[in-house]
């Protein structure tokens, strides 16, 4: 397949600050697992304030913007900033965005996103999880604008209550979240559904590939049947790796590797998430993107 791959180094400008697991040697690691690749380059650009406000409100982004410019160290314990942060989310949205231009235009099959901050944590009207901006939400959002039947799976080792907040309420966008459950931020009970979009399938702590791979086999592929999109996005967190130091699940980059293959009878577009271990986050990344790379066209 063409596989579409889009980076920038305006996310390595975002500083977390000494110690903190959302890091610019993230990218590092990902840049890494993407050398030698047959991947299309993509060249991003920044979302658009009205492409930012179909996810997020406008008070809220105010806030954010506000609290950079006044040089806040954080927005929550978790959540750090720095001058950097506001452009680099901009262009880490609209480097999602990137990637759904050129699925569109045919440019490519399918991609993935190299990005920072992540997104799949910030709510409607709150940053937090290390998250500014939704990224798959307003790509998502975008691609529904444009006709698209869409599709969000999201198997980040923590659930994403940020995309679900966006789309609670809006039924024709489906989210299915694989987390590990209990961890934090403590949402993604099964029985929380939305407007009947929502599918959350908790995963035991120490579930490893064999479990992962049962539950797309037995839930999220006939869910996303049912739904029939046109295209899947992914928010690709990587730290449901056994070596991983933020939760306790045991998948390998294999297992990582095996998720894709099951999805790619649609077209993918996959956005970073989560992923701290360096090591497991390169040879993660790398088993997906060669899935990527080396699966036959989809049928969507």
């Amino acid at each position: 397949m063409i596989t579409g791959f889009v980076d920038d180094p305006l996310f390595d400008r975002h500083r977390t600050g000494s110690g903190h697991p959302e890091r610019p040697e993230r990218l590092e690691a990902v840049r890494r697992a993407a050398e030698g690749l047959a991947l299309h380059r993509l060249v991003p650009r920044d979302a658009t304030r009205e492409e930012i406000e179909a996810c997020h409100d406008p008070v809220y982004l105010a806030f954010v913007q506000r609290m950079i410019e006044k040089g806040v160290p954080a927005l929550d314990a978790d959540t750090k900033i720095c001058a950097e942060s506001w452009p680099a989310a901009v262009r880490a949205a609209g480097a999602a965005l990137a990637l759904g231009e050129a699925w569109l235009a045919g440019t490519v099959e399918t991609g993935f996103a190299c990005v920072r901050p992540p997104g799949h944590h910030a709510e409607r009207k709150q940053a937090m999880g290390f998250c500014l901006l939704g990224n798959v939400a307003i790509l998502a959002a975008f691609l529904r604008r444009k006709g698209k039947r869409v599709a969000i799976v999201d198997w980040d080792v923590h659930h994403g209550n940020g995309t679900q907040d966006i789309f609670g309420s809006e039924p024709e966008v489906g989210f299915c979240s694989l987390h590990q459950s209990p961890l934090w931020p403590g949402t993604g009970d099964a029985d929380e559904t939305g407007a009947g979009n929502i599918r959350n399938i908790p995963m035991p702590p120490g579930s490893g590939d064999a479990e992962y791979c049962a539950a797309f086999d037995e839930q999220v592929l006939p869910w996303l049947e049912e739904r029939s999109p046109d295209v899947v996005l992914v928010s690709a967190g990587f730290d449901a790796h056994a070596n991983d130091p933020l939760a306790g699940q045991q998948v390998t980059a294999a297992g990582f590797a095996n998720f894709t293959e099951r999805l790619a009878r649609w077209p993918l577009l996959c956005v970073l998430e989560g992923g701290y271990d360096l090591d497991a986050l390169e040879e993660s990344v790398r088993a997906v993107l060669t899935v990527l790379v080396d699966s036959p066209a989809p049928r969507a």
